[in-house]
């Protein structure tokens, strides 16, 4: 038995329970098969072994007090995977649906994808059972405030910085920042994705959705095309969809549907992004609120059709993990989608991201294409390091030049490995060698 099926066998051994870490580490073990057997330094050191094995697991309960005075209790989770190249960094989620093994396999893409975007940063992910929504400020405080609590002792500007993801924005991040400082008497870059009055990063907001649109913008370049005239079909309707949609339009394309998880809606003139803003960053309501205003616009129920059922030029799944399965991918390559960019963390289904690429579709992995908002949340951590705040406009060229770069190292690590045009492989051993070789200066540790 190779030393790469070893290991995959010994995940599925180790980690039967949880698919979406299967998932993610078979994909990246797989694709690194070819380097792995190239050098025997990677098994004599354990370098695998090593490298699918978070360095540390906090799990803890989080006791919180409702509006009627009852008191709740969720789990809360940090994954602090790899440290090789810096201090952990990744996002924390609140959602119902957050497990262990969910925030490692997020963790563990997070390896990747920072390694990807070329700055000191080490891969590492949180969150909580816990659902905002449907809560009011002072419970969503109140949660927050317990979770710090016990997060705290955790975490540091050099240790590990964690952001947001699914469920904690904005709002959240201020209260977790909130409660790190009381306890700690401390004002320090602890968390990215703080308000713009008290270390935030202009353009942070904007990252993962820009960084996303860069990406394939750089691959049309390298085609001779461009957005101009392209119908987009995005899904999700948070930051990184309305953002990813904002950039397509001042590229020159047009977006036509987004989704939330009731459903979704289509509106074959374009969407209005001022419609959505309002609706999703302003009341937190429905998407299905945007066919009431606009008359044109068709909502479909979740259950009653896909939203990659819309024949369009290209797709950027921005909502959640394995959201775009076999079934989608056919219908896009039967209706002539060319190029998939994933804007969420891993929302295709190995077997569709495989049939995308078989069939002639570009397929931009998450751990590339939604870098941006990572990489921004880095340089918000430089900006907090020197006491300094850059202007949009330098941070955004600085997001652009990680993306561009993002798009030629997975490109040509591709075309090193004679496997052009596939940006999975490219980007799992071009993230994978960078945090591979510091790996193995640092010793066995």
């Amino acid at each position: 038995m190779s030393y790469v099926d070893r290991i995959i066998a010994d995940v599925e051994k180790k980690n039967a329970d949880q698919p979406e870490f299967l998932q993610a580490a078979k994909e990246v073990l797989e694709s690194l098969r070819v380097v792995v057997e190239r050098d025997g330094i990677y098994e004599q050191t354990g370098l695998l072994e090593r490298l699918v094995e978070p360095e540390r697991i906090i799990q803890f309960r989080v006791p919180w007090v409702d509006d009627s005075g009852k008191v709740q209790v969720n789990r809360g989770y940090r994954v602090q995977f790899n440290s090789a190249i810096g201090p952990y960094k990744g996002g924390l989620r609140f959602h119902p649906s957050v497990n262990l093994g969910i925030i490692k396999f997020l963790g563990f893409e997070q390896i990747f994808k920072n390694s990807l975007t070329g700055l000191p940063i080490g891969g590492g992910k949180g969150g909580s059972d816990f659902d905002p929504k449907g809560k009011s400020d002072a419970e969503v405080m109140r949660f927050c405030q317990a979770f710090m609590t016990e997060l705290y002792r955790h975490i540091g500007p050099d240790t590990d910085v964690p952001a947001g993801d699914i469920g904690v924005g904005g709002r959240e991040i201020g209260y977790l920042f909130g409660q790190y400082k009381k306890i700690q008497n401390a004002f320090q870059g602890v968390l990215t994705g703080k308000g713009l009055t008290w270390g935030g990063s202009l353009a942070r907001t904007e990252a993962t959705g820009y960084g996303l649109v860069y990406i394939v913008e750089e691959y049309l370049k390298e085609q001779g095309d461009s957005f101009k005239g392209k119908t987009v079909s995005i899904s999700g309707s948070g930051n990184v969809a309305i953002f990813a949609a904002q950039k397509v339009f001042e590229l020159g394309g047009k977006v036509v549907t987004m989704t939330d998880s009731n459903g979704w809606i289509l509106h074959e003139a374009g969407l209005n992004l001022d419609t959505i803003k309002e609706i999703k960053l302003v009341k937190r309501g429905r998407i299905s609120e945007y066919a009431q205003i606009h008359k044109d616009a068709v909502y479909t129920e979740v259950g009653k059709g896909r939203v990659w059922d819309v024949p369009v030029d290209i797709a950027l799944p921005c909502a959640t993990q394995n959201e775009l399965e076999i079934a989608d991918a056919k219908t896009l390559v039967k209706n002539g989608c060319k190029i998939v960019g994933e804007g969420a963390n891993m929302p295709t289904t190995l077997d569709g991201s495989l049939y995308l690429q078989e069939n002639g579709v570009a397929f931009i992995p998450g751990k590339a294409s939604n870098a941006g908002g990572v990489g921004t949340s880095a340089l918000e951590m430089s900006q907090n390091s020197e006491r300094l705040s850059w202007s949009f406009e330098e941070v955004d060229q600085m997001l652009n030049r990680i993306m561009v770069n993002i798009f030629h190292n997975i490109d040509d690590t591709a075309k090193e490995y004679d496997k052009p045009g596939d940006y999975i492989l490219g980007a799992n051993i071009a993230g994978f060698k960078k945090v591979a070789s510091a790996m193995l200066e640092q010793g066995i540790l």
